[in-house]
């Protein structure tokens, strides 16, 4: 697919040919609060016969992955409904490279400057799209920006004391991996796998424009934040940890193993260098591979991405950049861990 980094000013914003989804009906937000309002009383009600350890278990994982990414989520809605109302089309054609190949690598590297999680990066990127930016350099950013941030890499630091090339290994391969995940997309990419949000554009006034996506991307991304949170608790639940332990002396099956559980176990990216550091028994080399696929690829972000940009879209970005990540991620390690 041919994709370009810029667009004349006299030309729909995104090309049609990008493809459209039409914005959520107005019943959404009355939808949304009934069954936020039955989950309470549910919670209320039938909280005392929620005894087995297994169900305990399964609670505390699903609302702690909720909490955990709802303030960034919330930010990520603000920033990409802000940049939808108030960012002219025609600062991206100033800011990216005109040719799309370079503009990939300089919408990664722009993914160091967002303070948020990967539940931010979805309706950033989703706004940058509807901006027209080329859809392979907001992936690029959407792969990045979660991984090489300076909160994350700070964390990082943080928890692996005394290993400073772990944060230098997990900057440079998050990196690579959203790069080429971005190439790889302008090359083989084709519209009809993606569908843009359709945002209103020159109707009322700016304000109004804010709201409107705000609320859209809020209710949408929101609900498929509830339905990711909700599958990654299960799997925590039913999938044994002796079953990685078993694996972790195997050098290239501890590495799938703690990649496979970065995607079941969908921490935050602030978060997860703490997780993989108390991962002992797994070499290095294993814990960058959890490090740079969990901020990339992990269940609420499936859900998040097949909601966004349609579900033939995930099914072929998200194998795509696991592939990656798990390989850049064994070659980094070797060479600098």
């Amino acid at each position: 697919m041919s994709e370009r980094a810029t667009v004349d000013a006299s030309e729909e914003i995104p090309p049609s040919e990008w493809g459209r989804r039409q914005p959520l009906p107005s019943v959404g937000p009355w939808a949304f609060a009934v069954v936020v309002g039955l989950l309470v009383i549910g919670r209320l009600v039938f909280a005392q016969y929620l005894t087995a350890p297994a169900l305990q278990a399964w609670a505390t994982i699903f609302v702690a992955i909720c909490v955990q990414a709802l303030p960034f989520l919330v930010f990520g809605v603000l920033l990409s409904a802000a940049i939808t109302a108030f960012v002219p089309a025609s600062f991206w054609t100033r800011a990216l490279p005109r040719r799309p190949f370079l503009a990939v690598p300089v919408a990664g590297a722009a993914g160091a400057v967002l303070p948020g999680c990967e539940c931010a990066s979805v309706p950033v990127a989703s706004g940058l799209m509807s901006r027209g930016v080329t859809p392979a350099a907001a992936l690029a950013f959407l792969l990045a920006s979660p991984a090489i941030n300076p909160v994350v890499i700070v964390a990082t630091v943080v928890a692996f004391p005394g290993q400073p090339m772990m944060a230098v290994a997990r900057f440079g391969a998050s990196l690579v991996v959203a790069v080429l995940a971005g190439w790889v997309w302008l090359r083989f990419g084709r519209a009809e796998w993606l569908r843009i949000p359709a945002r209103a554009g020159g109707e009322g006034s700016k304000w109004r424009t804010f709201q409107d996506a705000m609320g859209h991307d809020f209710l949408h991304a929101g609900g498929f934040l509830v339905v990711g949170g909700a599958t990654a608790a299960t799997m925590n639940v039913i999938v044994p940890r002796s079953w990685l332990e078993s694996v972790a002396g195997v050098p290239v099956l501890s590495v799938l193993a703690l990649a496979a559980l970065a995607v079941i176990l969908s921490i935050c990216s602030e978060a997860d260098a703490f997780v993989a550091a108390s991962l002992t028994a797994f070499s290095p080399t294993a814990k960058l591979a959890f490090l740079v696929v969990g901020p990339m690829v992990d269940l609420k972000l499936i859900a998040l991405q097949a909601g966004t940009f349609g579900r033939r879209f995930a099914a072929r970005f998200i194998p795509l950049t696991f592939v990656l990540a798990v390989i850049v991620s064994m070659a980094v390690g070797e060479v600098l861990l």
